[in-house]
């Protein structure tokens, strides 16, 4: 397949681990220059969408698009827009959390999902449905469980390095919570965090101030 990945460096590495190397990549850091490409393409996953990039798919309207709906959904992001037959699927496009065994994919209209499950299937990976909803599902627990950890340190009850082991051994997770949060980034952390807070207004996403103070830099 020929896959076009919209975002930096980084974004495009962790796709071609997901997806492997038999496929022809095309990159754009940005949503320019965008129409010498589109029409060579099968697929597009778009790490930094926006209400304003959806104009550089209106050529391509049947074009199955993967859009990054970490910190925004598929709902704002087509708001009113009239790009209507697009087939458009929300992912979350932050670091660790594409190049893994199963994909959190979002959709506009259950009529959509045929063509996910045809998609991934040429993909080759296997996908889980879930709601349109900031943060999706994954991504919004493993940095809530990091803005704890940060809580936990604050308080002085456990170091880094004692939380981080702990989280493995008990958990089984990959990387603890500080591990984790260094490989998906800090202000990543905290934009998530924002953005779901500022959606439901729940208080298990109340940021610590330790962990905004890092964020900023200023500790």
């Amino acid at each position: 397949m020929n896959i076009l990945v919209i975002g930096d460096q980084l974004s495009l590495e962790e796709a071609k681990q997901k997806f492997g190397g038999t496929h022809t990549w095309y990159h754009r850091a940005m949503h320019f220059q965008l129409d010498e490409v589109i029409n060579q393409v099968d697929v597009v996953f778009d790490f930094m969408p926006s209400p304003d990039s959806i104009n550089n798919y209106r050529l391509r309207k049947e074009l199955p698009v993967f859009f990054n709906t970490a910190l925004i959904t598929l709902k704002t992001i087509f708001g009113n827009n009239d790009v209507d037959q697009l087939m458009a699927f929300g992912f979350c496009g932050l670091p660790t959390f594409l190049n893994r065994e199963l994909m959190e994919v979002s959709v506009r209209t259950e009529s959509e999902l045929p063509a996910l499950a045809l998609m991934c299937k040429k993909l080759g990976t296997d996908f889980k449905q879930v709601s349109d909803s900031i943060g999706l599902v994954t991504p919004r627990i493993i940095c809530m469980i990091i803005n704890e950890a940060y809580c936990t340190v604050e308080e002085g009850t456990a170091t880094r390095s004692d939380i981080d082991l702990a989280m493995k051994l008990g958990t089984n997770y990959p990387y603890g919570p500080f591990e984790w949060c260094n490989r998906i980034g800090i202000k990543n952390v905290v934009d998530l965090l924002k953005s779901v807070y500022l959606t439901t207004r729940d208080e298990r996403y109340t940021i610590c101030p330790l962990l905004l103070q890092e964020a900023a830099g200023t500790r």
